[in-house]
């Protein structure tokens, strides 16, 4: 009897324990809002310290790996051999890579074509996986979308461009596509290089085959309708919605047909011509947070119907992020400026719970992430600054793994995952 009894709490103990490690399915994590619900993660690394294990990476990458189980999934570039090169032929390709979570050891790698090249900061490796656990999708900044089962098999294949026209964006694409339910949603914002509309596609997952593809009008000009942005789903009171920010503007879409239910102005409001947007829409319940190119940052309530510009917006922010996307948990919204400047406001009301907190100087492109009550924040010299959850600020750690990095953190079953230029790096306890 006692040999049953101690075999039914171990048994009950693993089941817990495997409960409540979570995935991270796409780029913003479980929720698709920067939010993991992971208990026990690190405070402290360092190159050495806590770190479980660090595999080589061949070229820098915005995109963020993404954890299913003991799978790892990357979108990889190879390095060029001259960053200003447009195309370097071979060594211009671009793979998806699965990794053993556990042993941080490549288990497959398939090609996804070539024509990569620097744009700026970024090349085209930048939008990140996503996956429900069984099938995993990646689209490339060359425009070209696939499914590959875990095993590595290719389910399908398109071509966006081919489809529906160059991409026009000024830097580059840099989108990860959305899964929702049986679709991706997939952005394609822009008008800096390009007169061809810009639209929305859903894209069925299981044959890859366009459901609707709807045109999103603007009246941004010359650099201000490139949006860099990846959408967002809303769910409020029985209703979802695709929120999409770009072109001066954010809107909700109906995901069964495509069609606009609703639109806010307001995020360029002195009509400026490089007023291009590359940090996401952000939502929480019935919230929904559109940064912009710093000011102003839009809060609106979700509902509406037609233009809400002035009927639903709640507050606003003169001092929102260019590039990090913002992080909330409903009841405080943490904004993390380029310059490492950080901000908590109250979430309904906009009023400032601390404010110009400076974390260590440099620029910050990464996203942060809400977990385990902190907030994980990497600048580009690879510096993970950890700060206490809540309207006290506090700086609890600095991290540094001396390495360039526009990639966001990824959490999953008690590790906190960095992509730095040279490595992959899997930091945990190693107690």
């Amino acid at each position: 009897m006692r040999h049953r009894l101690f075999t039914a709490a171990l048994l009950c103990a693993v089941l817990t324990v495997h409960l409540s490690a979570e995935n991270w399915p796409q780029w913003r994590g479980p929720t698709r809002n920067g939010i993991s619900n992971e208990k026990n993660l690190p405070v402290k690394w360092s190159q050495t310290e806590n770190v479980l294990w660090k595999l080589p990476m061949p070229a820098l990458s915005g995109s963020t790996p993404i954890v299913w189980g003991d799978r790892i999934f990357l979108n990889v570039a190879n390095a060029l051999p001259d960053a200003r090169a447009v195309d370097n032929g071979p060594g211009a390709s671009l793979h998806l890579w699965c990794v053993d979570r556990v042993k941080g050891t490549i288990l497959w790698q398939r090609d996804l074509g070539s024509g990569n090249r620097m744009q700026r900061k970024q090349n085209q490796s930048t939008p990140s996986p996503v996956t429900d656990g069984t099938t995993v999708w990646v689209m490339t900044g060359t425009g070209i979308l696939k499914a590959f089962d875990f095993a590595g098999k290719e389910l399908w294949t398109r071509d966006i461009q081919a489809d529906y026209g160059r991409f026009g964006l000024n830097w580059g694409y840099g989108s990860s596509p959305l899964l929702h339910g049986d679709s991706l949603f997939v952005q394609v914002l822009h008008g800096m290089r390009t007169d061809d509309p810009s639209y929305l596609l859903r894209i069925d997952t299981a044959t890859g085959k366009t459901v609707w593809r709807v045109e999103r009008p603007t009246n941004a000009r010359v650099e201000s309708p490139d949006s860099y942005t990846t959408p967002a789903v809303l769910q409020y009171a029985g209703n979802t919605e695709i929120v999409l920010t770009g072109g001066d503007v954010v809107t909700g879409h109906d995901p069964a047909t495509g069609k606009e239910l609703w639109r806010a102005d307001g995020l360029n409001p002195t009509n400026d011509a490089n007023y291009r947007i590359v940090a996401s829409p952000v939502t929480f319940d019935d919230l929904i947070i559109a940064p912009t190119r710093e000011r102003p940052m839009l809060v609106l309530k979700a509902g509406g119907r037609g233009d809400v510009t002035k009927s639903h917006l709640l507050w606003t922010f003169d001092s929102g992020p260019d590039v990090p996307t913002p992080v909330t948990d409903g009841t405080h919204v943490y904004v993390i400026n380029d310059r490492g400047i950080m901000f908590c406001l109250e979430a309904r009301t906009g009023r400032e719970i601390y404010g110009r907190q400076r974390l260590r100087p440099g620029t910050y492109s990464g996203s942060p992430v809400l977990a385990d009550g902190r907030i994980y924040i990497t600048n580009e010299d690879g510096v993970t600054s950890v700060v206490k959850a809540g309207p006290q600020f506090q700086l609890l750690s600095e991290n540094e793994f001396d390495d360039y990095t526009l990639s966001s953190p990824a959490v999953s079953n008690g590790r906190i995952y960095f992509r730095t230029t040279k490595f992959l790096w899997a930091i945990g306890s190693q107690k």
